[in-house]
């Protein structure tokens, strides 16, 4: 997670989702030899950040959530993690939040937009990524790193947060990327 995480902060934050296949290593080394400068000698899995994703995955969770559940791999891939930025709210908010979308929720579309702009001009948000990875053999992680404020300290390390239960849903939907049935 590390090699992902400090491979996407090298980007600085506004970027698009990004997602990884994580490959064994030893795999990577014998499919293409040219790249062994450029691995981890003494780690076991190598992340492989994929090609860009589809331009409306860039504006939204629903399309997301579609392009995730349309996306497979092949069993050399023995894990996977997604990477986006998302706005943090204080417990606080959700009473606005509520407020916000009790007269949209039987359109989810219509309620999904309202949380969105309620988020972005809630005066307590914080910009953050959220990390997730699965690995098909059961563990999984999920990660939090909030976006510096002009207050923090600039020469402070990044601070990765986690939490019980944080993200099931991004968890499950990556892996069912891993449970596609086989050919």
């Amino acid at each position: 997670m590390h090699e992902v995480i400090d491979f996407v902060d090298a980007g600085g934050w506004g970027q698009p989702p990004s997602l990884f296949a994580i490959v064994p290593t030893a795999l990577v080394a014998a499919a293409e030899p040219s790249l062994l400068d450029q691995l981890d000698d003494g780690a076991e899995l190598t992340p492989i950040e994929q090609g860009p994703l589809p331009e409306d995955v860039e504006g939204g969770s629903p399309a997301l959530d579609e392009f995730l559940a349309t996306t497979s791999w092949p069993p050399e891939v023995v894990g996977c993690a997604l990477v986006q930025e998302i706005v943090v709210l204080p417990p606080s908010a959700e009473a606005a939040l509520d407020d916000a979308l009790a007269p949209l929720l039987s359109d989810r579309h219509a309620a999904d937009e309202a949380a969105r702009a309620a988020a972005q001009s809630h005066p307590g948000r914080r910009d953050a990524r959220l990390i997730a990875a699965v690995l098909r053999d059961g563990p999984s992680i999920a990660l939090l790193q909030l976006r510096p404020t002009d207050n923090d300290d600039p020469f402070a390390g990044m601070e990765l947060r986690t939490y019980d239960n944080l993200a099931p849903g991004v968890v499950a939907a990556l892996y069912s990327t891993l449970d596609a049935p086989e050919d």
